[in-house]
């Protein structure tokens, strides 16, 4: 059974993928509040009206427990995603990626909210060998990034055994799309390389670029948000947000430098700690329960992509 969003709290909502959720979330008809420090969103991600903004911390318990009052679904985006900072600084991002998820859980049983959908990530299963990824799969973390949201999802788990709070986690692979800011620390390889051939400069790959990525495009992950919400027979469970199909990071820059016109060589430099190898998402599962179906193609997905950062 599907329940409708009335009131929904998207954590990280200036953010790149938490943006684009709270724009579907309008277009639902939802009221929508937002949480965002806004050390790495932008205000003016989020639209003029209509949102009800607050410049705060997760790890504000109190702040948290007044503006969820009578949210009935929380979207929990907000995260230090960055796995080499991960690396370096490993306490700092784990008093964001893991107090912070935990003072989000509590403040939504003490304020009675029906779910929270927390975002997880596909590093949890580190470099496992085998291919796909499926749920079921044990973890495997290979950086703090990782075993932070791992621990994420063991108290998601905790909250609805315990609680009886619905919690569904998604575990993102490698999400793609407009307003993804190729300037921070934070950035996702594609806006990296969008930035590097809209400038006419030679992008860094670390290693030799054969890894493999599954990106999807942010519209989709935004799809799966609103499935996980709404959908019946989900609370305590973890899905795969992905495609099911993969590009080598050599390939990739390939396809960024024909959309630029430029004919660049890469720099490479040594691997990065905490990098894997391979990666690729079985998503039968989001399928089956969530209704997830990737609709934008990633040559699609790359040229939308790629016109946004032009623009900017």
């Amino acid at each position: 059974m599907t329940k409708a969003i009335a009131h929904a709290l998207v954590t990280g909502g200036a953010g790149f993928i938490g943006s684009h959720l709270v724009d579907a979330l309008q277009r639902r008809g939802a009221r929508v509040t937002v949480i965002d420090n806004l050390s790495t969103g932008k205000k003016e991600n989020l639209p003029e009206t209509g949102v009800v903004f607050h410049h705060g911390d997760i790890r504000d318990g109190a702040l948290l427990g007044n503006i969820m009052k009578d949210v009935d679904v929380v979207f929990h985006q907000a995260a230090v995603v960055s796995v080499p900072l991960s690396v370096e600084q490993p306490l700092v991002s784990a008093t964001v990626n893991e107090t912070g998820t935990l003072e989000v859980l509590e403040a939504a049983r003490q304020a009675g909210c029906r779910r929270v959908v927390l975002a997880s990530s596909s590093a949890v299963y580190g470099d496992d060998p085998e291919l796909p990824k499926r749920e079921k799969m044990p973890f495997c973390p290979l950086s703090p990034y990782a075993v932070q949201k791992m621990t994420g999802e063991y108290y998601a788990g905790l909250y609805t055994r315990l609680y009886g709070l619905e919690t569904t986690c998604l575990r993102y692979f490698n999400v793609f799309g407009p307003r993804q800011d190729p300037s921070s620390a934070y950035s996702g390889v594609i806006s990296i390389f969008m930035d590097r051939a809209a400038a006419g400069l030679a992008p860094v790959i670390y290693g030799d670029g054969e890894q493999t990525r599954d990106f999807v495009y942010v519209q989709d992950v935004v799809a799966a948000n609103l499935g996980a919400a709404t959908a019946g027979g989900v609370a305590g469970k973890a899905f795969n947000i992905g495609t099911g199909a993969t590009i080598t990071v050599n390939r990739l820059w390939q396809r960024v430098a024909e959309l630029a016109g430029v004919t660049l060589t890469p720099e490479y430099q040594a691997a990065r700690e905490g990098d894997i190898r391979h990666s690729v998402a079985d998503i039968e599962a989001a399928r089956r329960d969530l209704g997830f179906t990737p609709e934008v193609c990633f040559e699609d997905g790359l040229a939308e992509t790629y016109a946004w950062y032009r623009r900017q």
